[in-house]
């Protein structure tokens, strides 16, 4: 392309302060240096975590930074030594990174990498420890090793899963976090077995991906615990088979689902990041055997709690990044079972916007009403 080797000034949504409304600029991406990838991004999905970091909330948060981190793009222009993509290449930015060669890719046990987290922490590039990203000179953080709120964004190449092109990418967008996460946590983390009962807290996007793997892995309940009573309709189609409103109850919701479970459920996930209801999570476990995955993600130094003799009886608490998919060598995997039919992804997407309607966009999901808005980046 034309532009390889050139500084890109494209439009982006900056978040120069937390809470702050999102502001469209003219920003400079300079050109990826050795193991990085410019990827033009044309679809990007909103995500809670996308908000988390704008509220201020996550001690990782930088200003004035870039969010977004669920998206797909095209390679535009590659580093020196980046052999695995190309430009013209499809493919999906991975918060999650995949190098392949540190001590927890090697361990077999995790799909965590630490190669360039030093780097991502603190919104910058490995390489010389700065922004691809400025305004005027003035450089902008990186966010999750991402940054897809801007037409043009330079991501680390262990950051990035090459896909089936035939793919659309204003739909596979959504592989990039809340959909596999969701999948994942089911399928990796728990491995949950036929037969199952299964509750999720949470029917967001990611609670909904967590029943619909929960019914893939043939559990027998399925039962969704949200405040929202609403949401128990779109949860059908997602393979919920039960609904509880822990505001019907005088009880503790945990009481509640052990009472109709007889003892409580196999596997409980809790998507959202409220401590007192990982509590309820783990408490509505079967003694012996029960298991909690905690998904959602709680706001910074808050800690979880629950009487030791819950462990002592049997039950396991756990916990999930990205649903434990290894991100490289498996996004293309889900890509192809989106194109195969074998998992939901278009029934995810509420609404479609522009970049320009981003704040908007945000107000929608914050008031409950959208599950994934896609916004197309260069429209």
């Amino acid at each position: 392309m034309a532009t390889q080797g050139q500084i890109i000034t494209c439009k982006a949504a900056v978040a120069w302060e937390a809470n702050k409304p999102l502001v469209i600029e003219d920003v400079q991406v300079a050109p990826p240096q050795a193991g990085e990838v410019r990827i033009k991004i044309l679809y990007t999905a909103l995500c809670h975590t996308d908000a988390y970091t704008w509220s201020g909330k996550d001690p990782e948060g930088l200003f004035p930074c870039i969010l977004g981190h669920e998206a797909a793009g095209i390679v535009e222009s590659v580093g020196e030594g980046v052999t695995e993509v190309q430009p013209g290449d499809h493919v999906i930015p991975c918060y999650q990174a995949e190098c392949g060669e540190c001590k927890f890719c090697k361990s077999g046990k995790t799909n965590l990498c630490g190669k360039v987290r030093a780097a991502t922490g603190v919104g910058v590039m490995m390489n010389d420890r700065k922004s691809r990203f400025s305004i005027n000179g003035k450089p902008i953080y990186h966010f999750m090793g991402t940054s897809t709120f801007s037409q043009y964004t330079v991501v680390h190449d262990v950051s990035v899963a090459k896909i089936d092109p035939a793919a659309p990418l204003e739909k596979v967008c959504l592989l990039g976090c809340g959909v596999p996460t969701g999948l994942g946590a089911v399928w990796n983390t728990a491995k949950v077995e036929p037969g199952s009962i299964v509750a999720v807290f949470g029917l967001g996007t990611v609670g909904l991906a967590v029943a619909e793997g929960a019914k893939a892995a043939g559990a027998s309940r399925i039962i969704g615990v949200d405040i929202d009573s609403k949401k128990f309709d779109i949860a059908k189609n997602f393979g919920v088979t039960e609904f509880v409103n822990p505001k019907d109850h005088d009880k503790p919701i945990q009481q509640v689902l052990v009472d109709l479970t007889d003892g409580g459920v196999d596997y409980s996930f809790e998507c959202i990041g409220n401590v007192s209801v990982m509590r309820a999570a783990l408490e509505c476990c079967h003694k012996g055997w029960g298991t909690s995955v905690i998904v959602g993600v709680a706001a910074s130094g808050q800690e979880i709690s629950t009487r030791p003799f819950q462990l002592v009886t049997g039950r396991v608490w756990k916990g999930t990044a990205f649903g434990g998919f290894k991100s490289r060598s498996q996004v293309p995997w889900l890509v192809d079972k989106y194109m195969k039919k074998e998992i939901k992804v278009d029934e995810y997407i509420t609404h479609n916007m522009t970049l320009g309607e981003i704040n908007d966009a945000f107000h929608l999901m914050h008031e409950g009403v959208c599950l994934r808005c896609v916004l197309d980046v260069h429209a």
